[in-house]
């Protein structure tokens, strides 16, 4: 098992999209990025702290690629939006990975170079090391299954999870 530490945009929606993905054991929704150690939602929210909404992607390589993993993350978001997803502005949604060893940077590094081709230039996905990862409440973890009809959900992560559909049919739960 290997875990990754992504941020792009709110995490409800990588959440979801990865939640379809066969070979993901667990999704845990958090922080990371920032100055303030065990940040509430509502501190993060303010921009103040530093933190990313971010997710810890824990999978299965033996079933779905590491690279499959990081490229279904640029698929889940646009990485050329500078500290933004859409509507939702501030550094808290920037695009972001958070390497823990010098293996992981290399993946990342190749998978901001893919992305960078796929979306023709201008990716601003950051690289950020040396941070802790700080799961988000409990009312914020696999938000969408529990919430499926709320607003948010319906205009912002289901498209997301689509796209994930789409592009990676093969790599889905059964």
């Amino acid at each position: 098992m290997q875990t990754f530490v992504l941020g792009g945009g709110c995490f409800w929606c990588l959440d979801a999209a990865y939640r379809v993905l066969n070979g993901v054991h667990d999704v845990v929704s958090g922080y990371s990025g920032g100055r303030r150690e065990n940040p509430t939602y509502e501190q993060v929210c303010t921009g103040a702290t530093g933190h990313a909404e971010v997710v810890a992607v824990t999978f299965d390589e033996t079933v779905i690629p590491a690279d499959v993993i990081l490229d279904a993350f640029f698929t889940m978001h646009d990485p050329r939006q500078l500290n933004r997803q859409g509507n939702d502005v501030g550094t808290q949604y920037r695009s972001a990975m958070f390497p823990v060893d010098a293996s992981q940077r290399e993946l990342f590094e190749a998978a901001i170079a893919r992305a960078n081709e796929s979306w023709g230039g201008g990716v601003v996905t950051t690289l950020e090391e040396g941070h802790t990862f700080y799961p988000a409440e409990d009312y914020h973890q696999d938000f969408f299954a529990k919430n499926p009809g709320q607003g948010y959900c319906l205009a912002v992560a289901v498209p997301k999870v689509s796209k994930v559909r789409a592009g990676f049919a093969q790599y889905l739960r059964p």
